[in-house]
């Protein structure tokens, strides 16, 4: 987070969200941008809806065998469940960025072996890492939504990656409707979805890390920049100082914080 800890989203905010948004951007931009991952988490837990009737005709062993249709639907979770447990540690070592480009890449090629499968493990292996994307996507878009937007409406913003969810949810079910009179059905229902990861794998590549992130990793002045695009010079802050040196005190108090809390857990583990 950048400043101020977590806030609930209400209707003010949401209006303050709008304002704010409307003068910089780049806020939004970030927003939307990570955000994709939330799409994707949708799009990927409701086509399989549309998709498997599909698959079954084309493969007898799957229409016969009721576990391997519960398979294919549920390897996704285990894949998400996976990418959710070292998703943490990937956003704490290689930083909030990286993870949502890993988990673009892991999506498409997720994808993109659902849509040439040959046989049902190939589609499972295709759900497996797909559900590694989704579990990585979930965990790291709200992170790195909050750590790059102002405290007053970062619940606002980070609630589009819930929105982002459910139409992810609706835009499958679009998609499975818009190829069922289409040859290839199920492999355009399920390989389609690397379409919106390719486009999120552009996006991250034009935008920065999150602040926080780098000032932990001590690129004190890079975080800085970055503050400075979110939080314009001309808006109005605490004792006249600009917004950026406000939310970079804000963060280095933060972190001091939990530096003496980790420290004092430690201590306390000994004891």
């Amino acid at each position: 987070m950048v400043e101020g800890g977590v806030k609930k989203a209400d209707k003010t905010e949401f209006t303050e969200c709008w304002k704010t948004t409307w003068k910089t951007p780049y806020i939004m931009r970030l927003a939307l941008s990570a955000g994709i991952g939330g799409l994707l988490f949708g799009y990927d837990t409701g086509v399989i809806s549309g998709a498997l009737l599909y698959i079954r005709e084309d493969f007898q062993q799957v229409d016969r065998k009721t576990w391997l249709q519960e398979t294919i639907v549920s390897m996704a979770v285990a894949g998400a469940i996976a990418g959710a447990a070292f998703g943490g540690w990937i956003n704490d070592r290689f930083g909030r960025k990286k993870s949502i480009l890993g988990a673009d890449v892991l999506f498409a090629v997720g994808a993109i072996i659902m849509a040439v499968a040959q046989a049902p493990w190939v589609i499972i292996l295709g759900r497996f890492f797909v559900g590694l994307g989704v579990g990585m996507a979930s965990m790291t878009a709200p992170l790195y939504i909050s750590e790059a937007s102002p405290a007053r409406i970062r619940g606002a913003l980070v609630s589009t990656n819930g929105l982002l969810i459910t139409g992810g949810q609706f835009l499958s079910y679009l998609i499975n409707l818009a190829f069922t009179k289409t040859s290839w059905t199920w492999r355009w229902m399920l390989g389609i979805a690397a379409v919106p990861a390719l486009v999120q794998f552009i996006l991250m590549l034009s935008l920065p890390e999150s602040p926080r992130w780098l000032y932990r990793r001590d690129k004190v002045e890079e975080a800085r920049s970055i503050l400075e695009r979110i939080f314009p010079a001309d808006e109005s802050s605490i004792g006249k100082r600009p917004p950026a040196t406000v939310a970079m005190a804000i963060i280095a108090r933060v972190e001091e914080h939990q530096s003496k809390e980790a420290e004092s857990a430690h201590l306390w583990f000994f004891l």
